[in-house]
């Protein structure tokens, strides 16, 4: 008898017949390619279902869905990218949906048309011709679908747009019934709701149309600064952030970078402040507005310039290559004086602080709105968040997970219990308490009222999970 990813022992199943359903593959453990195909971007987050899916259509997915239904396998789907697949005791069934990564673009309605796999490397490549630009997100590697699903914020649109998932206009989905649906604010307005926000709770989502706005370029990119000025940089970056309008989107990081030879060498395995900021005014107007940031302390490297929106991700210059990441985020209702005097004590010079990055980023302006066709993301007016990591494998990342958090016990003082959706990344399933605190008892219920609609049975629980009401 086989075991599962828990050591427990694990039922036999025929997948025999699944295979010849589905035009994918179709793995278990021990098969040639079962490591490959569940792979994902963190490597301490590996996942090890009791079958995988490779879905190519919706179809694969359809017979993937029923067969886990029949089998009373609980699902988990991974789209692209960065997405993670929260544990499961037991046996469980993962569909991967990175071969499903069509783009289509309609010119005359100005909106996309993505498959479950494309990332946002493939829709801003897309749009550029048009001269339109998406609601991407910082990293151009991470999946479109999973993304949006969270709420989905980037780091030059949003605080002018608002959150990804409030631009959407239909959503393709395979229920729990394994029955395909069309879903859209009008004829399906409380599962569209409940999709955008609580993702993976209701279904598999095999396509997605959403809306472009007329951008082609910004002002922008990141200062660089020595860690040791980094409280006096923060201090101008603090009440700077007052006077800036929905134009403008910024975030800092406090960074132990490693010594890698694609970085400048004024970086490489240095301590730093990255700030980031993009500005969608004239570029005149941001040079002016990024002047104080400036003259906070020396610079040691300024890619702040006129850029073309196809590179939104030298904004932050996110890590692209998989790696063992331990990782914590929490919401901050406010970046006070206080708050920039704890967060300098336990990231600065003199603290002990062994992570490779500590950021926080601004919020506000449109992700404060209610979007013209509500969803249920539940971080709206949230000012800041915080998001933490150390890179380290398993058998070394203890200090790196004690210290993350020691870094959340000590900023509980300023926390929100609202949080981003996509950057909720605990190391344990979260509990049912953990789900309710993040939505609120409203939102909750009525998420819970929905799922007893479409998954009375909870197939889609390896997740942020909702059972149903």
């Amino acid at each position: 008898m086989r075991r599962s990813a828990t050591g427990r022992a694990s039922r036999p199943y025929d997948v025999s017949a699944l295979r010849e359903a589905v035009a994918g593959p179709v793995l278990e453990r021990g098969d040639t390619g079962y490591e490959e195909e569940c792979a994902g971007h963190n490597l301490l987050r590996a996942a090890r279902p009791t079958v995988v899916v490779g879905a190519t259509r919706s179809e694969d997915v359809m017979a993937a869905v029923r067969f886990a239904r029949d089998h009373d396998l609980p699902v988990a789907v991974r789209n692209a990218g960065h997405q993670l697949v929260l544990p499961d005791a037991g046996d469980w069934l993962l569909l991967t949906m990175n071969r499903m990564d069509d783009v289509r673009v309609d010119a005359g309605r100005r909106t996309v048309d993505v498959g479950a796999g494309a990332r946002w490397r493939q829709v801003v490549a897309e749009t550029a011709k048009y001269g339109w630009a998406p609601l991407a997100g910082s990293a151009p590697g991470v999946g479109v679908i999973g993304y949006t699903l969270g709420g989905g914020i980037g780091p030059v649109l949003s605080r002018r747009h608002g959150y990804a998932a409030d631009h959407v206009r239909r959503l393709d989905v395979v229920t729990a019934d394994g029955r395909t649906r069309r879903v859209t604010p009008d004829g399906d307005p409380d599962l569209f709701w409940a999709l955008l926000g609580c993702k993976g709770n209701f279904g598999v989502v095999t396509g997605m149309e959403f809306d472009v706005f007329p951008v082609t370029r910004f002002h922008g990119g990141g200062l660089w600064f020595r860690g040791e000025d980094m409280a006096r940089v923060l201090g101008v970056w603090r009440t700077w952030l007052a006077g800036v309008g929905e134009e403008t989107t910024t975030s800092v990081a406090v960074q132990r970078l490693p010594d890698l030879p694609h970085l400048p060498a004024v970086l490489r395995g240095a301590f730093v402040l990255h700030v980031r900021v993009a500005h969608l005014g004239p570029a005149d107007e941001g040079e002016r507005l990024i002047a104080p940031l400036r003259e906070a302390a020396p610079v040691l490297v300024d890619t702040v310039r006129e850029r073309p929106f196809e590179e939104v991700g030298e904004i932050h210059v996110d890590p692209v290559h998989p790696a063992p990441v331990s990782e914590t985020a929490m919401g901050l209702r406010e970046f006070s004086a206080d708050t920039l005097e704890a967060f300098v004590a336990l990231t600065g010079a003199d603290s002990a602080c062994p992570l490779v990055s500590v950021e926080v980023r601004a919020l506000s302006g449109a992700l404060d709105r209610e979007p013209a066709v509500p969803n249920s993301v539940p971080s709206r007016g949230l000012p800041f968040v915080t998001f933490a990591f150390g890179v380290a494998p398993w058998a070394e990342a203890g200090p790196l997970r004690r210290y993350l958090t020691a870094y959340t016990e000590a900023m509980a003082p300023w926390a929100d219990e609202r949080n981003i959706m996509n950057f909720i990344s605990p190391q344990a399933a979260p509990t049912e308490t953990d789900v309710r605190r993040l939505f609120g008892d409203r939102r909750y219920e009525r998420l819970a009222a929905v799922k007893r609609r479409y998954d009375p049975d909870n197939v889609f629980r390896v997740n942020h999970n909702v059972p149903p009401a």
